[in-house]
């Protein structure tokens, strides 16, 4: 197997082979495998490295100070009446285009690229971040960095395509740093991540890292007060857990990760797929 294999798509296969080793799903991969992929494998860090990228800078997060600064100061609005299913591509591209080039708040002066969301307007999954990161920025999609790489690998080890389900950030456009939005930012910007889901209307939300759960929830708490039970957020059930970023920065914890998605299939009726 490994002969007939480009280097990239190696790198992407031991991505996810180190993925579903940190989750112990192992079992799942009854085929021989190829002894040079499992040698590299066993000679690698737990950390992922599927991008051969260097290490990211530590930068404080959500998961490094669980609860954000300061309380967010704004109120959600009125759940929007249902977008019948044909028409949510186009209801989430209107919201889009009331968007514009925004300038509604500080975080346009730094940006490249507005990141407003991807994927399946009638998706039964959503996924809601913090912010874009630099990758973000430069593409203008959420989650394609490193972070959207174990993203990827999430999705797929709940059964899912990644084009399956919704994601979006709170905020639209890359704060400095990727430090963790102001109140102000988060409140300018979350009221279109309110309508997104309106549209979309997920059966499930999962929140990732604890600046999406506050400003879902509307109210600040750990991420350990949060995680392990279902809450309900404009008439959609959601599941918290950590952020994708934070899983890179320690692996030991994707195990607890994994735990929460289990959560989020169970609701929606889903089984991890077969790899024997």
């Amino acid at each position: 197997m490994g002969q007939s294999l480009d280097p990239a798509t190696r790198e992407a296969l031991l991505g996810r082979v180190r993925f579903y080793r940190d989750l112990g799903l192992t079992e799942f991969y009854r085929r021989p495998v190829d002894p040079a992929l499992a040698a590299r494998l066993a000679s690698t860090p737990d950390e992922p490295q599927s991008l051969g990228a260097p290490s990211l800078p530590h930068v404080l997060s959500q998961e490094d100070q669980p609860i954000p600064p300061r309380k967010p100061s704004f109120s959600s609005p009125a759940i929007a009446d249902a977008v019948p299913e044909a028409d949510r591509a186009a209801a989430l591209q209107l919201i889009r285009d009331e968007m514009g080039d925004c300038t509604r708040c500080p975080l346009h002066s730094g940006r490249n690229k507005l990141v407003f969301g991807d994927g399946s307007a009638s998706a039964r999954l959503m996924f809601v971040g913090e912010g874009p990161g630099a990758d973000e920025d430069a593409q203008g999609l959420p989650f394609v960095g490193r972070a959207g790489q174990l993203l990827n690998n999430m999705i797929a080890a709940m059964g899912l395509k990644r084009e399956e389900v919704y994601i979006a950030n709170v905020v639209k456009c890359r704060p400095p740093g990727n430090r963790v939005p102001e109140p102000e930012e988060g409140a300018t910007c979350s009221p279109f991540l309110f309508r997104q889901i309106d549209v979309v209307r997920p059966e499930v939300l999962v929140a990732l890292g604890a600046t999406a759960a506050t400003y879902l929830l509307g109210h600040r708490q750990p991420l350990a007060g949060l995680r392990g039970r279902v809450h309900s957020v404009r008439g959609t059930k959601l599941i918290v857990t950590y952020h994708p970023a934070y899983l890179l920065r320690d692996p030991r914890q994707k195990k607890e990760a994994w735990a929460d998605l289990q959560i989020a299939m169970r609701e929606l009726g889903l089984k991890p797929p077969s790899r024997g």
